[in-house]
């Protein structure tokens, strides 16, 4: 009677893992429902959806049968133990004998509170048993492996199963599964959209997935429903866009914008490396790292779209960090890297969620005493002129802009206001800037990955001049002498084509100049 009623009391998987906080309510539900058609067990069902992880599950299934979990998949098992129990024992009861220790006998259960089951097996054993818990899918692959090689012939290696996930039939893709998937692959960003094949983009380059079926407008439904909560949900259909972002425990972060198309719903995800890498690890000059602490002025990150300037700002503002003694304020839409604090204070606001938009946090920011102001982009006129006026009046002012090269950043400054102030902002910018950099992430020669060539338009008394007098555009026919104040995005490009780090056809792809980047690698180097 006392068995029975702790089996009644013993709390369910799902609920243990919405208690911790491992899943929410609408993962629970969506899990179920695949439970039903697959007739499978809940924690596989979990895993195979990518809710959590099998680590996680084997945590939960310990708490939840009050027994030592095992994994299957990182077992050796000698054939004399497996002898102990017959596979057709195996087989029916889903267990495995995993130790022997004198009289006990080790064996690994699906359900470690099947009495019956125990008492079978130390009937037939003579001795008694020690349960543990093992996930059923694990179970599962152990026993196909059995029957298609034979058991007790030989011992018994976890490594040799089928470590991809749960034997169970997919009945549809999840969202969180095909992040996984992303990671795995090496990929950065996961691209879904109705009526076509789940993409994800490795080394720069898109790559459709094409083991999977396209993805219906239905699935497209279901996957946003999963991962935005309900206040993100209405604010997506009113504005049906967002940006937003997630963390999978104990796996990675991403950053989500989640968008209409054709009257249907698009994805796209980036893999967040939560580790901010320094500037070596990215293979950036290590003069950024004086730039970087200079006390105050505007350094400016430009590129294009998905060539790193999120991270380039991140390890800037890891240096700043790392040596000065001060508070970092940060406006971001949505955070990407999260700094702890070192030397410095670093308080993080996400756009939608500590306030409204860039330009209202930035009225209020001189109140909030900061050093540093990072900006995660410069998108309207409000916010470059609080910015431009923060970096006058002795703050450090750090943000990224979407230009193609330097030189279009100082007009794309300019040009977005109007023409009556357009002088004055151009003198504060003259004034302002320390430096003005601009990155493009080229594929290796070698294929592992990408490298960043860069440009720059450093804060010198002929540079201010010509920005002042509104001749920026002379600055780019300057460039191409070799200065300490300047530089091109083609002389970095040569420099690593005659390094053997790229090809020369994916110099030319990025290059601003072709003729030109051919001549310096003709020529061996700069040239000027």
């Amino acid at each position: 009677m006392e068995e029975r009623a702790a089996k009644t009391h013993r709390p369910l998987l799902g609920e243990i893992l919405l208690e911790h906080g491992l899943i929410t309510a609408g993962q629970l539900k969506k899990a179920l429902k695949s439970q039903l058609q697959a007739f499978d067990r809940l924690g596989s069902v979990l895993v195979e959806l990518g809710y959590i992880d099998n680590e996680t599950l084997l945590d939960i299934l310990s708490k939840q049968h009050a027994v030592p979990a095992v994994d299957l998949f990182k077992l050796e098992i000698p054939e004399d133990v497996l002898n102990i129990v017959p596979f057709e024992k195996v087989r029916s009861l889903k267990v495995l004998p995993i130790n022997r220790e004198e009289s006990v006998l080790h064996l690994a259960m699906v359900d470690p509170n099947d009495i019956s089951a125990v008492q079978e097996i130390e009937f037939s054993f003579g001795g008694r048993v020690k349960p543990y818990v093992a996930p059923a899918y694990q179970m599962e692959a152990a026993i196909k492996m059995f029957e298609a090689r034979g058991y007790g012939r030989e011992a018994f290696r976890g490594e040799g199963l089928q470590k991809a996930g749960p034997v169970i039939e997919k009945t549809e893709m999840s969202i969180f599964s095909l992040l996984r998937l992303m990671v795995k692959e090496g990929g950065t960003d996961l691209h879904l959209t109705a009526g076509v094949q789940p993409s994800i983009r490795v080394d720069g380059e898109m790559r459709r997935l094409s083991n999977m079926h396209s993805v219906t407008p239905e699935q497209m439904e279901s996957f946003a429903s999963e991962i935005l909560t309900d206040e993100q949900m209405e604010r997506f259909k009113k504005e049906h866009e967002i940006d937003f972002a997630i963390s999978i425990k104990d796996f990675a972060r991403f950053k989500l914008n989640i968008y209409r198309q054709r009257n249907s719903i698009s994805i796209v995800a980036r893999h967040i490396i939560e580790d901010i890498p320094s500037l070596e690890e990215l293979n950036l000059p290590l003069w950024l790292r004086d730039f970087a602490l200079t006390q105050q002025g505007l350094i400016l990150i430009t590129g294009p779209s998905g060539h790193g300037k999120t991270t380039t700002l991140a390890a800037l503002v890891d240096v700043i960090n790392s040596n000065r003694r001060c508070n970092i304020i940060t406006l971001e839409d949505p955070i990407e890297y999260l700094h702890t604090h070192k030397k410095s204070n670093v308080n993080q606001r996400e756009i939608g969620v500590d306030t409204a938009s860039f330009a209202e946090g930035l009225r209020h920011i001189f109140r909030q005493d900061p050093d540093v102001i990072v900006i995660g982009e410069m998108r309207d006129p409000e916010t470059i002129a609080i910015a431009l006026t923060a970096a006058e009046t002795g703050h450090l002012v750090l943000s990224t802009l979407h230009t193609l090269n330097a030189t279009s950043a100082v007009d794309r400054i300019v040009d977005i206001f109007p023409p009556h102030q357009q002088h004055q902002v151009r003198t504060q910018f003259a004034d302002a800037f320390l430096l003005i950099f601009s990155q493009r992430l080229v594929p290796r020669k070698d294929g592992r990955g990408r490298i960043p060539a860069y440009e720059k338009i450093t804060n010198t008394f002929r540079i201010r001049n010509m920005i002042r007098d509104g001749k920026a555009f002379t600055i780019r026919s300057l460039m191409q002498t070799a200065s300490e104040d300047m530089s091109t995005i083609d002389q970095s490009l040569a420099e690593l084509c005659l390094s053997g780090k790229i090809k020369m056809e994916d110099g030319l792809k990025y290059a601003d100049n072709p003729t030109y980047y051919k001549d310096l690698v003709d020529m061996g180097g700069r040239k000027g």
